[in-house]
């Protein structure tokens, strides 16, 4: 879907009128933002999420007339015509920063995909919606790739239905050192779910094999492993996956439940300031009238995340600072 030239002056008086009434993010709700003929867009957008292919590119924004915190707030605007912003880690940010802090979250638990250069392995965030704003670029590398969690599904129906069967029992999933009180380091569910007639399909391979390391999750059984290796093969897969290079201004929206997206690695030129930087939302639609309730107890983390909600930050030094605390 494109923005086109009515679409980016309505996003800019939105912009403009939230600042003049001294209203940002995080506080900043649907009924503060008058999107106009915009907002009959955002909901085709949203039912092609929720309900269609499980993802959209939105381009055509007007990012190089924004600052850096313009760019976010109008990012944010749209996203409040989506879905309610939720807490993406424990420190309680609504908005995320993906780029690279220069960490490695294969060695240390506490890092996270997204703060680094290497490859994704495929894998679905929380909440109904996740959507990236480009910012920049990678100098070199950094492609997006998604791959539907339903032809997955579908696959494996038809070609290993024993393993399906699998999918369908819990795995464990580490929690990456950000459990709320009171609760495991980990957290359980199955791979592929039914709940009121809707499909859910969850995949972290690399949650799953750290959340190994402590001693009372059971160990992986052969037929799990069996299984994981096949999702992976299959996800990567040229006929499964379909890859985009995302622009500067570009923004892309994907359905945690149906969709599963990986990045390759990348490179960044000398210039900090235009290294690969993209800002992340998870969203929560309200349009789910009931999850699996291990879905349930996965999101009571964010519940507790999101008591202090933050401002963004916007100087990368000081979430450098963060993860090291």
């Amino acid at each position: 879907m494109t923005l086109d030239p009515a679409d980016n002056a309505i996003l800019r008086r939105a912009v403009d009128g939230a600042r003049a009434r001294g209203l940002g993010i995080p506080h900043l709700r649907k009924d503060d933002v008058d999107l106009g003929n915009l907002a009959p867009k955002l909901q085709a957008l949203k039912h092609e999420v929720l309900q269609g292919r499980g993802f959209v590119l939105l381009r055509g924004f007007d990012i190089d007339d924004y600052t850096l915190q313009d760019a976010a707030l109008a990012y944010w605007c749209l996203g409040t015509h989506l879905g309610r912003g939720t807490a993406q880690n424990a420190q309680g940010d609504l908005l995320g920063h993906v780029t690279n802090l220069g960490v490695d979250y294969r060695s240390d638990p506490r890092a996270r995909g997204y703060q680094t250069r290497q490859s994704l392995p495929y894998h679905n965030d929380a909440m109904d919606i996740v959507g990236l704003l480009c910012i920049h670029p990678a100098r070199s590398g950094g492609l997006s790739r998604i791959v539907s969690s339903t032809a997955i599904h579908n696959a494996l129906l038809h070609r290993r239905p024993d393993l399906l069967e699998v999918a369908y029992a819990n795995f464990h999933f580490d929690r990456r050192g950000e459990a709320p009180e009171n609760k495991p380091p980990y957290y359980r569910g199955p791979l592929f779910e039914l709940s009121d007639g809707h499909f859910f399909g969850r995949y972290n391979r690399a949650y799953i094999e750290s959340a190994q390391r402590f001693p009372d999750v059971p160990r992986l059984t052969a037929a799990q492993r069996e299984l994981l290796d096949l999702i992976d093969s299959m996800c990567n897969d040229e006929s499964m996956h379909l890859s985009m290079e995302l622009q500067r201004g570009d923004m892309q929206f994907i359905s945690n439940y149906t969709t599963l997206h990986s990045r390759t690695d990348y490179e960044d030129g000398p210039d900090p300031d235009l290294r690969r930087h993209l800002l992340r939302l998870w969203l929560n639609t309200g349009f789910f009238s009931r999850l699996p309730p291990s879905y349930e107890d996965r999101y009571e983390d964010m519940v507790a995340w999101q008591k202090d909600p933050k401002p963004p930050i916007f100087d990368l030094s000081a979430i450098h600072a963060e993860l090291a605390h």
